[in-house]
């Protein structure tokens, strides 16, 4: 693969950790990783953002400022979106005060699974109003979905909700990504343009550690949505493994 797409992809990720037994030493160490890259590459290739628990913000935005790389983090009763919407509500505002810029947060599949599409709506519409300032990236769980057709649906309620992103999964179950997912994801994305005018943003995540199965999104992308989405403001990759596995190809 040449440099400029193995940098190209780089330029995508979103560098992840979501674990129980994150601290802030190996939090600053993530951070520190992405400011290096950008350094070593001349600022050609490096994550988009960082994305972590909601007690990692402030640290996490205060090591990137003046970077250009991003404060994400999830929020919102993450992963499994089982939590009374007030708390949902509290802790993503909590979130965006600390300076997130982006709000991961995942949509009730239980209440999805049963009907309650207009519940799902205004729930993601008070959680957008909560993030102020904070881009949404909704994340639709789409293994737990199972079909096209809640795909698309959720999907549609998503963006229609205000979701300047939507992702595929939490990377919390399995499967998590998946092409299939993916292409029916930009379908509803170019769908909704074509209608608008407006330009939502695409984040698979969860199980994509090598820069092949990476390219693989990247492709769906440019045969959908043509190349204007492929730039960090409208397409991510959620992922923790990726980036060494890209580095250790480029040359």
């Amino acid at each position: 693969m040449e440099n400029s797409t193995l940098k190209q992809i780089l330029s995508f990720v979103d560098l992840t950790t979501l674990s129980g037994d994150d601290t802030q030493e190996k939090v600053d160490n993530l951070c520190q990783k992405a400011l290096d890259l950008k350094k070593q590459y001349n600022g050609e290739g490096h994550p988009a953002a960082i994305c972590v628990y909601p007690p990692f913000a402030a640290q996490v935005k205060a090591k990137l400022a003046g970077s250009g790389i991003q404060t994400a983090c999830v929020a919102g009763a993450f992963p499994s979106g089982q939590a009374p919407l007030e708390a949902k509500v509290l802790e993503v505002k909590w979130t965006a005060e600390q300076g997130a810029d982006e709000i991961d947060t995942v949509i009730n599949r239980g209440m999805f699974l049963e009907g309650r599409f207009e519940e799902v709506k205004a729930e993601l519409i008070a959680i957008k109003a909560a993030c102020g300032n904070a881009h949404l990236k909704v994340i639709l769980e789409t293994g737990e979905l199972k079909t096209p057709e809640n795909i698309r649906k959720a999907s549609e309620i998503s963006i229609d909700a205000g979701a300047d992103f939507i992702k595929t999964s939490t990377g919390k179950i399995s499967p998590a990504a998946t092409i299939e997912a993916v292409e029916v994801m930009a379908q509803v994305v170019k769908e909704h343009f074509e209608k608008t005018g407006k330009k939502i943003g695409i984040k698979p995540a969860g199980g994509i550690s090598t820069p092949e199965e990476a390219k693989a999104y990247v492709d769906v992308m440019k045969k959908i949505l043509g190349e204007e989405w492929l730039t960090p403001q409208l397409f991510r990759i959620g992922a923790s493994r990726l980036v060494d596995n890209l580095t250790s190809q480029i040359k």
